[in-house]
């Protein structure tokens, strides 16, 4: 998606918190689907307020032309933050939570949150009639949306591709 978003990109970023346990495993796909597409990946590690700064002054140097965001809470916390620095830095950017889009980034595919804490209601009524949560089978979230903000690609100079328009379950104008 965020090829289709920035199809001139050459150079992706991905901001990271080098602090979290996942992190390997994360790292291990971006490069995977960086590869693949043939494109450069380059690592922002920021894991205190100081180094959102410094990794947003890193990525222009690095010539990146998009940005992925970690999931992770530390950035979660400062998502309105993190957008502000993208748009400054004129990166479109794509977040996995919706949150971000909230907070005024560019576009956010991931997991739903609000359906995530639907399942783990059903869940939790299932513990408390009696069942143990051993016997519980493990649930994944299936629902995914895709959230895109017209006024941040405004601001970014971006034009949505219709198909990316056409398919997001919410688009914020």
């Amino acid at each position: 998606m965020l090829q289709e978003l920035a199809p001139k990109a050459k150079v992706i970023g991905f901001l990271v918190n080098p602090n979290d346990p996942n992190l390997s495993s994360q790292m291990n796909q971006a490069r995977e689907a960086t590869n693949a597409l043939g494109l450069k990946l380059v690592i922002a590690n920021a894991s205190a307020e100081r180094d959102l700064e410094l990794a947003f002054t890193m990525l222009p140097q690095e010539r990146v032309d998009a940005l992925f965001v970690q999931v992770d809470p530390f950035f979660t916390d400062r998502r309105g933050k993190i957008a502000d620095l993208a748009a400054q830095h004129s990166l479109p950017a794509i977040y996995a939570l919706r949150e971000f889009v909230d907070a005024g980034g560019l576009m956010s595919y991931g997991t739903s949150i609000t359906d995530a804490n639907r399942q783990l209601g059903v869940y939790a009524g299932q513990v408390l009639r009696g069942k143990k949560p051993a016997d519980l089978p493990v649930v994944q979230s299936t629902k995914f949306e895709l959230v895109i903000n017209l006024k941040s690609a405004k601001a970014l100079g971006l034009t949505i591709p219709q198909s990316l328009l056409a398919t997001a379950d919410e688009v914020i104008e």
